[in-house]
């Protein structure tokens, strides 16, 4: 019997990430207890796909904290009161400091929509798109504080057509997403991920 593992969510958005994670851990594709959603916006739509699941949450408005430190602080405390193994950032739209980021180095993942790192920050589809890039993609890597600057764990291409919009390109790239990230997930989940530096390896 392996031990339970047990992750959180942070995303601020619509969820579908958040969606693809809980699907996947409902299909039994993934081995993992979806304990938390860490949310920073009261009425964004992945709060309700939250609990339609079943999934606690922890829901805040950043503007009643007088810093990042004072709310990361709380959520640390609801983190470790739920064990929890590994985070997952979701379509989170803010910066983390090192009061989050020095805990829990090496379990805290991110998914970005380019290939990094190629247009970090907001809009990686619409930055590649814009650029006239003829590959763009997706990828999922360890998050270091920076902006989409940790290591790489995995990433996926998807070639960019003549008559692509930018919304034909995201939808492509969504779905990219909601593949590779509960495929890394599962890695990690199974100890078949190794940090060491800035190289990172699947075995």
């Amino acid at each position: 019997m392996t031990q339970p593992f047990r992750i959180a969510v942070f995303a601020s958005g619509s969820g579908t990430n958040f969606q693809a994670i809980v699907d996947a851990v409902a299909s039994g594709k993934l081995d993992v207890i979806v304990e938390l959603l860490v949310c920073d916006r009261p009425q964004a739509p992945v709060v309700e796909r939250a609990n339609l699941a079943g999934v606690s949450t922890f829901v805040f408005r950043p503007k009643d904290y007088a810093s990042r430190e004072i709310y990361e602080a709380e959520i640390i405390a609801e983190l470790e009161a739920r064990q929890i193994d590994l985070i997952i950032m979701a379509g989170y739209m803010r910066l983390i400091t090192d009061t989050l980021v020095k805990p829990y180095y090496g379990r805290i993942i991110n998914i970005h929509p380019s290939l990094l790192p190629a247009f970090p920050g907001i809009n990686g589809i619409g930055q590649a798109f814009e650029y006239g890039v003829k590959l763009t993609g997706v990828t999922v890597h360890f998050v270091d504080g920076g902006l989409d600057s940790g290591p790489v764990i995995a990433q996926m291409s998807v070639d960019v057509t003549s008559d692509d919009t930018e919304a034909t390109l995201a939808e492509r790239i969504h779905a990219l997403e909601h593949m590779l990230y509960p495929q890394v997930i599962a890695l990690i989940r199974a100890g078949r991920v190794r940090l060491d530096g800035r190289k990172v390896f699947v075995e």
